[in-house]
């Protein structure tokens, strides 16, 4: 709804609108709505993505590029070379946290005058809250769940300690399938052969194997991963949308844009293998109905481990903005002067983003009523040299692209 009115704003003004999406799933789900919502209005929605033929491309291309299309809605294929808007006023960039810094530039530069900007994320990632901190965003909060939606219980089962839970977890998707609800199950990677890593992690298709044929044999399940045509990804989804799939056995294609709300319970194999924002917005792909949401996160690691500290936060809480704290506290704010989004070293020298915070808040208060009073910096010839250097500095360019 946000991003429509967004839109609706910049098309009234004469300009074109582009909402970019990670995933075609997404993208997908946001054309169909806009188009549902706005095209009764006169108002000429386009799709553009990499899967789209040829001929569907050029035609799709055309009408950015001579203005008829006013608002166009894809994925990455909107930043490829040769893509072309005719009035590009407004970017909307959703679930920002999955593009690169470059990525969301690449769009904003595909304007002939500087944009505005609308990014939207239901989970901040570390660099995001600390650009936040430091005042280079005005943020909007949306801290209450939608209408309709029921709270998430989320446990940790530690496969080692208690191998009996992890049947229970089984046990518990027939329960809630044999209610008439439905179920995912995720892992981190695709098959087995694409890593190294220890033969005890759980690859998604030898679970799809042992489950379809063991523990689930007696419900319907199928298998979702990024590497299948598109035709299947769609004709799976859309069957696991009509219901007629009771279990999904999924990668984190299902991250974002999933919205089945008959859905309930969600396990998710070595849980510790995904970072908190991934997991919360796993976790938010069940509990979308009047059912209330299970979400079960397996794992093999160490008690003390900063992996298990990590999942239990994921338990303690469903409020993304206190998880994205926890996400910051662990891996620090990155470069917040350039392309790495998070690490644990800060290129800050003295401030710490969470320590400093009402520090930061000031000094940002201070700083717009100099510049209000003082544009030129004339009064002030110290700071003038100082943010002289850092403009210098081809680092700084990032404040603007982030």
């Amino acid at each position: 709804i946000v991003a429509a009115l967004a839109a609706l704003h910049s098309i009234d003004h004469g300009c074109q609108a582009a909402i970019m999406a990670p995933t075609e799933i997404l993208a997908e789900q946001h054309y169909r709505k806009l188009t549902a919502w706005l095209e009764p209005l006169g108002i000429r929605t386009v799709w553009l993505t990499g899967s789209l033929k040829a001929r569907e491309k050029r035609e799709a291309q055309a009408l950015m590029a001579s203005g008829e299309g006013q608002l166009i809605i894809g994925t990455h294929a909107l930043i490829q070379e040769g893509v072309e808007f005719s009035k590009l006023g407004l970017v909307i960039v959703d679930e920002q946290h999955r593009f690169g810094v470059e990525q969301r530039d690449a769009l904003k530069l595909k304007a002939q005058l500087p944009p505005h900007l609308l990014v939207m994320t239901a989970t901040p990632i570390p660099r995001t809250v600390a650009m936040t901190v430091f005042g280079d965003l005005d943020i909007s909060t949306l801290a209450e769940l939608p209408k309709g939606r029921t709270p998430i219980t989320t446990h940790v089962i530690d496969e080692r300690e208690k191998p009996h839970f992890v049947e229970r977890a089984w046990e518990r998707i027939r329960e809630e399938v044999a209610q008439g609800a439905q179920a995912y199950v995720v892992a981190p990677r695709i098959d087995a052969s694409a890593s190294s890593e220890s033969e005890e992690s759980h690859s998604v298709e030898s679970l799809f194997a042992s489950l379809s044929n063991g523990p689930l044999s007696s419900i319907k399940v199928a298998l979702l991963h990024g590497k299948l045509p598109s035709e299947e990804k769609d004709r799976v989804m859309r069957s696991f949308a009509a219901g007629e799939i009771d279990c999904l056995v999924a990668t984190t294609v299902i991250e974002v844009g999933v919205d089945v709300p008959n859905a309930t319970v969600m396990v998710i194999a070595d849980a510790d293998r995904f970072g908190i924002s991934q997991l919360h917005q796993l976790r938010g792909r069940v509990g979308r109905g009047s059912k209330p949401g299970l979400c079960l996160l397996l794992t093999k690691v160490e008690e003390e481990s900063s992996a298990m500290e990590r999942l239990k936060a994921i338990a303690r809480s469903v409020d993304g903005f206190e998880l994205a704290r926890v996400d910051l506290d662990q891996r620090r704010e990155g470069d917040v002067l350039g392309t790495a989004q998070s690490g644990t070293r800060s290129q800050l020298r003295l401030l710490r983003v969470l320590r400093d915070e009402k520090i930061i808040e000031r000094s940002r208060e201070i700083a717009i009523e100099i510049i209000g009073e003082d544009p030129e910096l004339s009064n002030f010839p110290a700071l003038r040299e100082e943010l002289t250097k850092l403009e210098r500095d081809e680092r700084s360019d990032f404040i603007e692209k982030a």
